[in-house]
This record gives structure tokens, sequence and C-alpha cells, in this order.
């Protein structure tokens, strides 16, 4: 529905939806920190920052054009392909359980493994996470910019 809708503020509601229903998978598999970053930052961060910057420019009401038939049919095979080459990998490979001793995925140990500068460290992510949402926010900024006439 988000790709298929004509109208640019329905489309960036229907991509509200479909990252909260990826957050409700996180949560199903008993994964509450990755549901609770998915909401954080794609649903509070990224698409907020999407639906004010469709606000804030010009002709945010109309309708979007309607895409060619040549793109269409281009975006369903490529689509296909992907869908096809992931399976084929996927199916490729032999997955062995490891009998290393895991950690219990509580809200504390993500956050230490999260902070850690050690070798099993997530800071990097950490930051980029970070870096997504300041460039999202200025891109905003940009869009919102209206050129002096």
């Amino acid at each position: 529905m988000a790709v298929k809708a004509r109208k640019i503020f329905r489309a960036a509601v229907f991509l509200l939806f479909s990252l909260i229903g990826i957050a409700g998978l996180y949560f199903y598999l008993n994964y509450e920190f990755l549901g609770a970053v998915q909401i954080v930052v794609y649903v509070g961060g990224i698409v907020v920052l999407i639906i004010f910057s469709i606000f804030l420019t010009a002709e945010s009401g109309s309708d979007m054009k309607k895409p060619a038939i040549g793109r269409a049919l281009a975006s369903g095979l490529a689509t296909a392909f992907a869908c096809a080459l992931t399976l084929w990998l996927i199916k490729g490979q032999s997955f062995q359980s490891n009998m290393n001793e895991t950690i219990e995925p509580s809200v504390r140990n993500i956050g230490r493994q999260m902070l850690s500068t050690t070798e099993h460290g997530y800071i990097l992510p950490f930051e980029v996470v970070s870096i997504l949402l300041l460039a999202a926010m200025i891109g905003c900024i940009v869009i919102a910019i209206k050129p002096k006439a």
C-alpha cells in the first residue's frame, strides 16, 4: 500500500503501519529491545520527519503521477529476482547450532553490549543510527526551505 498509494501522505502513513508491523513481529519473537528500537528510531524518528517534510512542501495534497507500465514491470521483475536469489542463497547455507554460552537478551545486557568498545561491542552501529537521524533531520529542513521567488 505504501508503494501503490497515489497520495504521498497516505504512502507515508502506510509506511508507518508497515514499520509498526515489523516492530510487532520483533515483540512476537520476544525481542523487546529490537521492537522498541524499531518504534523509536524508524516510527518515531524517520517517519515523523518524512511526514513533516511532506507537510512543509508545496503540493503535499496533490496526486502523484501514475508510474509507467515499463517501470512497474521492471520493478516487479527485479523484486521477483531478488526473492529468488535470496531463497537460493538461504537454501545453499548449512546452518549449524552454536554451542557457546548465550547471553540473556535483557535490556541491561543489550545496553552493555551496545555501548561496549570491546571486540563484540556495538558502539559503531549505535553512532550510525544517530547519524541516520541527523541526516533525516537535515533532509527534512532542506526539503522544507522554500526558494526565494
